[in-house]
């Protein structure tokens, strides 16, 4: 094998979570203005694999999805999107899936509780803000429209992700 094996790998495991995320995307189910998705599943998958590199992915996610790539929920693109009422989300879902990966890399339940907890409140939090500067809704709108539909989705999501982290890690498994 030429080069590095780490290199090889990173850069799979990225090709493998865009690709992924991308198709977390296109499972949408419209609830109010913000679609339910699987992209944050993936994401958050991608941290708990990737650790601290899960940006890559995340990062090229959201910039081919701006250059005009359908990959967004419903297979929209464009920086319109990036724009609209949910782009907030796409931000925040880059940012905390860094974050996540690096506290994921202390190999801990409770740091695997904190990373799952801090990816949702952030990307939460980023997701509302952007949706109440660029629709001019209130923070109790914005709640009721970006967060409490998705809360119980993201804590089962968040759930299944902590079980496979936690076979991997009984497995001896650790990707990257």
């Amino acid at each position: 094998m030429y080069g590095n094996e780490k290199r090889s790998q990173l850069i799979a495991f990225s090709a493998v979570f865009v690709a992924l995320i991308a198709v977390g995307g296109w499972i949408s189910i419209p609830i109010m203005m913000i679609p339910f998705t699987m992209q944050n599943f993936f994401m958050l998958l991608a941290a708990a694999v990737m650790k601290r590199y899960a940006v890559i992915p995340v990062g090229l996610y959201v910039l081919l999805g701006t250059l005009g790539l359908p990959i967004f929920h419903n297979g929209t693109a464009g920086i319109g999107v990036l724009l609209g009422p949910t782009g907030g989300f796409l931000i925040g879902f880059f940012l905390m899936s860094g974050v996540a990966g690096l506290l994921f890399e202390k190999k801990s339940v409770w740091f695997d509780i904190l990373a799952l907890v801090l990816f949702g409140v952030g990307s939460y939090l980023f997701g509302a803000g952007w949706f109440m500067i660029s629709t001019g809704a209130s923070v109790v709108a914005a709640i009721v429209a970006c967060v409490l539909p998705f809360v119980i989705g993201d804590v089962i999501k968040s759930a299944v992700i902590e079980v496979i982290v936690l076979r991997l890690r009984k497995a001896g498994i650790d990707l990257l």
